[in-house]
């Protein structure tokens, strides 16, 4: 299926001074661009309709919205870089489409097609191009969609708002990745098998906040969660993917289920893969990371996911005490992975697999 989106440019976009002086520090998520992607669900109209892009507003809500009462809602993250010879490029956005598809089935929502997706993402960065910083900077995107009728019974919604916002982001981190500290939640959990914990909803966002302020009052950056079974074994941390590297040169990251299937998670095992390195998915238990970690066989551990690509571990804090991994420090594995990725993003490498999808 595909739709020909409506194109309503802004009658007062942001004057070009104003403009230039967000991108000179835009942080993360608070800097937003003009215009917006809207497509509307309605089941009794057959199915999605009215596509446009038209200038960023706030939506009309009505005070019983299905999403503000049983949050039914769903959303994506990707980015836009800039290439040297000026072009745009999207980082497997088709992946993106899959598992907005994917979250969208579990969560019993109106499934967007895959095209009309790409098509929004695409529509929102050629009208805002000039929104995408330089240097190491990107365009943010997030594609979500919310649950629209107005009604109080518990059932899915028969109507459905998809829309496509953009916000420019400077680098992750300044003067380079510095490795985090996290903090082992042993209070609460993220997700359960057969819960919601492979879907990008905002509710298991939610459900982390309460662990994440925990991590920040222990003086560490993020939190990571342990399996809701037996809370012995890594899953991820509040919104990223986890990998171990041992020794031997191989790899570990927890196997997919209960955790979202990241796409950064996917591209590094792949790009892992073709290096010629060994990466299981398999469970891996606090005790036995802690063990690793002490002993030397295991050399690093890092995040990973869209905002960040990378960021390598260095501290692990617990109830039950406390560890560092190789010092402290960044690994090279880590940090070859990660220029790796960035330099397939922007351009600047041969793109083997065909992640790649040029804007302009």
């Amino acid at each position: 299926m595909s739709m020909k989106f409506d194109i309503q440019p802004a009658s007062n976009p942001t004057p070009e001074k104003d403009r230039v002086a967000k991108l000179v520090d835009p942080g993360f998520g608070r800097v937003f661009t003009d215009h917006m992607a809207i497509v509307r669900y309605n089941q009794a109209k057959g199915g999605w309709y009215e596509a446009k892009i038209e200038a960023r507003a706030n939506f009309p809500m009505d005070p019983a919205g299905a999403v503000l009462h049983y949050a039914q809602e769903i959303f994506e993250g990707l980015k836009a870089y800039k290439r040297d010879d000026g072009g745009v490029n999207l980082f497997r956005p088709d992946a993106n489409a899959r598992r907005f598809k994917d979250s969208a089935d579990r969560m019993a929502m109106a499934q967007l097609p895959e095209d009309v997706f790409i098509e929004a993402v695409e529509q929102v960065v050629k009208i805002d191009r000039a929104w995408m910083p330089g240097g190491e900077g990107s365009l943010y995107l997030r594609p979500f969609m919310i649950a629209s009728e107005t009604f109080l019974g518990v059932k899915p919604s028969s109507e459905y708002i998809f829309a496509v916002i953009a916000s420019p982001v400077g680098s992750y981190f300044k003067g380079g990745p510095a490795p985090v500290s996290i903090w082992v939640s042993e209070n609460y959990t993220r997700a359960a098998v057969g819960g919601t914990g492979a879907v990008k909803c905002g509710g298991n966002y939610a459900a982390s906040l309460r662990a994440q302020a925990e991590a920040i009052q222990h003086g560490c950056d993020q939190v990571v969660f342990l399996d809701a079974i037996e809370r012995r074994y890594i899953e991820e941390l509040g919104g990223m993917n986890v990998f171990f590297v041992f020794d031997d040169g191989s790899l570990s990251t927890p196997p997919l289920g209960t955790i979202l299937p990241g796409i950064t998670r996917d591209s590094i095992i792949t790009l892992a893969r073709d290096a010629g390195k060994t990466v299981r998915e398999e469970p891996y238990s606090l005790d036995q990371w802690r063990k690793d970690a002490a002993s030397g066989r295991l050399k690093e551990a890092f995040a990973c996911g869209t905002a960040a690509v990378i960021s390598p571990i260095g501290k692990v804090r617990s109830v039950s005490g406390d560890f560092e991994i190789s010092g402290g420090a960044a690994g090279p594995v880590a940090m070859g992975l990660r220029k790796q990725l960035v330099d397939i993003q922007y351009g600047r490498t041969n793109d083997p697999h065909n992640w790649i999808r040029k804007v302009f």
